[in-house]
Formats: C-alpha cells, structure tokens, sequence
C-alpha cells in the first residue's frame, strides 16, 4: 500500500479516510511518546523503596530522558530531510519501544537510567518529525482539521499517564508502565510500514557539523539549567547548564547565519508574522502551566491526593481538550488563528482566576468548571498556533521548522516548571516568616514526619501554602490575559507553504516571506 506523497496536495480531492491509516500510525507513536513523559514521575517513590536508593538519584531517569530529547530534537528536521520523514519516524518509534523492553529489565538504578536515556532519544524525535509529516499530509485549505486530530493525543496522554501509572504501580508493578509501550510501538510501526506515504528527500549538499554539535549542546544545556533552577537559581548546577548553554546557543546562531547548509535555518525569523506567532506560543505555553503543572501541585499538597486521585480529578480537562481539539482545527482553516487563541487564553484565564481563589476545602466538584474551561481552551488554539507557524513558512522548510518549535518548546516547558517552583517556594518562605511559624514545622512536614508535629501548627502550613498558590495563580492570570491582549495582534496573512512554495527554491521563498 506503499505511495509516494506529492508536495503539492492540492493537486487531487482530498479525503480525511485517504490519510486515516497514517494518522493512526503517527497518533499512536504520539501517544506512547508523551504518555511516558508522564507516568514516570508517578513511578519514582516506588522505584527509590525497591531500588533501595535515593529521590536525587532516581531524577536522573526523568532528567536523563529529558535532556536526550532535548539534545536530538535540532537533528529531527535534517534527518527527515536527508533519510526521508517514513525512516525516521519508523526508526525513532522502534528505539523508543526497544528502550521501552530495556526499561522493563534493570534491577538497579544506573542501568534504567542508562535505558531511559536511549528511550528518550527516540522519543525525542517523534513528536517534531510527525507534525511535518501530518502537515505535509494535509491540503492547504485542511491543515488545521488534520493537524487537530493529531493534537488529541498530545493533551490527552498527559491525562491518562498518572491515571494509568498510578494503577499499574499501585495495583501491579512499575515495570509495566514501560512493558505496556511494546503492543502500541508495534502496531504503529506495522500501520506505518504499510500505510505512511513516503514524502520526497532531498540531495543535501554538505554537513553543517558545527551545528549539529551547537544545537543539541545548547538546548540540553538550557533545558538541563532551567530545570536545575527549581531548586536553586545560583547553584553551580544551575549556572553551569546556563552558562555553557547561552554560549553554545549564541555560537549557533552566529554559525547558522553564516553556513551554507545550516540545520536548522533561523532566516525563518525574517517574518514578522512568524517571529511574532513564536513569541506568543511561548507566553501560551507559559500560561497553560497554570493549569497543567500548578494544579496537580495544589491537589497533592495542598489538599493531600495521590497521584491516581490526582489524575482522575485532572480528567475532565483531558476530555474537554480532546473534543475542542477537532473544532478548534476547523476552525481554524476558516477564521485563522487570532481569534482561537484570544478566545482559548481568555477561557483559560477565567479557569486560572478561579485557581486563584482556592483554599484547603476545594473539592473535585468545584474544580469541574474551571477544568473544563481551562481544556476548552486548550483545544482551541493549541494545535492551530502550531499550523499558523507551519503556514508562515515554506513548505520546504517544514520539517527544520517543527525542529525549531519544538527545540524551544523544550526549554520553554523547563523555564515554566523552574519559575513556578521558585514563585512559590518563595512566597511560602515569606508567608511563613510573616506567621512566624516555626521552621522545624516544615522540616516534619517535608521529611515525612507530619504525624509528630502539632495539629495546629500542620493546620497552620496548609493554609499558607494555599496562600501561595493562590498567588503563583494570580500571577499565571497576569502572563495569560497579556497573551489574549497579543493575540489580537495576530493576523490569518498570506500562506507561503502552498503550491507557489513548493516550486520555488528555498531561498526564493524565504525573501518573498511576508514582512509585515
């Protein structure tokens, strides 16, 4: 059933059941990839009680993976290009469900850390490497109807991961959290095999080595800083990944300007629809944390849910999210993309003004609407803002595009999470400071011991540390009510990755990008 995908599918009348078996292939991948994200940091008590370690130690199976995907999402554009879109996505799905095998089996933390590290490098290219793919797949006037199928598993699996995990290490045993990735990689690289297209390759002319040194370099090292930051922004840890990473990024651009055959090609930036559309992903992504990182945070501390309690609460955002997600696609190919976004951050505002409000009596019946206008929002305009970028470009330039995007989205994701943390950290710390409340009481309550401190004094903590949610969510309002206001600036523009793209030469195509 193999085919050859033509670069210009505008040639011949579409049908969403002419591409359905590739999308299950590449749906399928997604979602084992970013399910394992997840399920992880539900697994790591459980695997310090039988590995018979530390916490720090056993973070490096969700820092080592991390920092691998981090490192080859810069190669995901260059490779498809090179090797073709079908190899490589197949060939990261079948290392990522070997590494899946090989995580099952250790009885000691250094070799699964060594196995998440090989599990993280095929990871890392699935996701970057199917958005091209899904995008090249799609017509001009239908990309964001297919795009948005694909954005169904990329919210939802986040959802279903603690649920799941928190099942298998409760009632099972950690290691099926990696053994259940084995039937879902197979048959995606059997649907794959038999249905995927392959899409044209290109005769590369030369190597860029330089930034295929540079570019994983300085995004691992970013990624790996602002994730050290949570703990401490001053720490050598933290300084070190930063230093070496801003240097090593700083050297990319400046090779990549200048090469001939650069990985990833930043003269993208020579939009200003694209360079603006980029700066308003970030503060949506930012802003999203509100509700996908700080809440899970509230329920398990503040009102002290397990992880699986956790994720059945989270569930109904995974649910609104998944049933936008098509709408906000069709929507898209009609009306463009401003009005998505202002619409989605103004509902995932609204869910965030009303997080800020929680205290220790918020119940899963509060959260229902606010959940589910926060995964309304979501749906709407995440996978859109993804097509209103991809659109900005040339069709040639697609698959280094989504390297691009998801490179920094990586790092993104890190800054959020560290930022966050130390926000709220901090006004714990000075909230307890204003209280007076002795600091052995959090000592007790953080190394386990809370049922030796003082029912009052306990009682007393809880309510402080609702206080700083509360306040980390006002501040969260603040970032996503800015994104609605800079979305408005956003404009639908001319397409440059449609049939004229297509017969050009790249760099035709990148002096006729529209300016503004």
């Amino acid at each position: 059933m193999e085919q050859r995908l033509n670069d210009n599918p505008q040639e011949q009348e579409f049908s969403l059941k002419s591409i359905l078996l590739p999308l299950v292939a590449i749906i399928l991948g997604c979602f084992m990839v970013i399910l394992d994200t997840t399920a992880m940091n539900v697994a790591l008590s459980k695997l310090v009680e039988d590995f018979h370690t530390q916490l720090p130690t056993l973070q490096w199976t969700v820092t080592g993976y991390m920092l691998a995907q981090a490192a080859v999402i810069p190669l995901a554009g260059w490779l498809s290009d090179r090797f073709g879109a079908k190899t490589v996505f197949l060939t990261s799905v079948v290392l990522f469900t070997l590494g899946s095998l090989l995580c099952a089996l250790p009885n000691d933390p250094q070799t699964l850390i060594t196995f998440r590290v090989i599990q993280g490098l095929g990871g890392g290219f699935v996701l970057p490497v199917a958005m091209a793919y899904v995008y090249r797949l799609s017509p001009p006037n239908k990309v964001g109807q297919v795009m948005g199928l694909l954005g169904v598993p990329i919210l939802l699996a986040p959802a279903i991961g603690p649920i799941l995990s928190g099942w298998l290490v409760e009632y099972h045993s950690w290691r099926w959290i990696f053994l259940i990735n084995l039937p879902v990689g197979i048959i995606s690289v059997l649907f794959g095999l038999w249905s995927l297209p392959k899409l044209s390759t290109k005769k590369l002319a030369g190597f860029d080595i330089p930034g295929m040194i540079l570019g994983p370099l300085a995004f691992a090292a970013l990624s790996y800083g602002v994730n050290q930051g949570a703990e401490s922004w001053t720490s050598d840890k933290t300084l070190g990944g930063l230093i070496v990473g801003g240097v090593a990024l700083i050297i990319f651009i400046f090779v990549e300007l200048r090469a001939k055959h650069p990985l990833l090609d930043l003269r993208v930036f020579r939009s200003v629809d694209f360079s603006f559309g980029i700066v308003v992903q970030w503060i949506v992504q930012f802003s999203l944390f509100g509700a996908i990182f700080l809440l899970p945070q509230f329920l398990q501390q503040g009102r002290g849910y397990g992880a699986f309690d956790t994720g059945l609460t989270l569930f109904p955002q995974a649910l609104a999210s998944a049933c936008m997600m098509p709408i906000g696609g069709y929507l898209f190919d009609r009306i463009g993309v401003r009005w998505l976004v202002v619409i989605g951050l103004s509902l995932v505002s609204g869910a965030i003004f009303q997080y800020s409000n929680l205290d220790i009596h918020t119940g899963r019946e509060d959260l229902l609407l606010p959940l589910i206008m926060a995964g309304s929002g979501m749906g709407l305009m995440m996978m859109p803002l993804n097509s209103h970028l991809i659109n900005k470009t040339p069709r040639e330039l697609v698959s280094r595009v989504t390297s691009l995007t998801s490179a920094m989205q990586q790092v993104i994701s890190s800054l959020a999470v560290a930022l966050l943390v130390t926000i709220l950290t901090k006004r714990i710390a000075k909230l307890m400071t204003e209280a007076n409340v002795p600091p052995e009481v959090l000592a007790s309550q953080t190394s386990g011991n809370a049922a030796q401190a003082d029912p009052e004094q306990m009682q007393q903590l809880l309510a402080l540390a609702v206080d700083a949610f509360d306040y980390t969510f006002g501040i969260m309002l603040f970032v996503a009510i800015t994104g609605a206001v800079l979305g408005l600036l956003l404009r639908r523009g001319k397409k440059t990755s449609g049939e004229s793209a297509s017969a050009e030469k790249p760099e035709a195509v990148l002096e006729g990008l529209h300016m503004g």
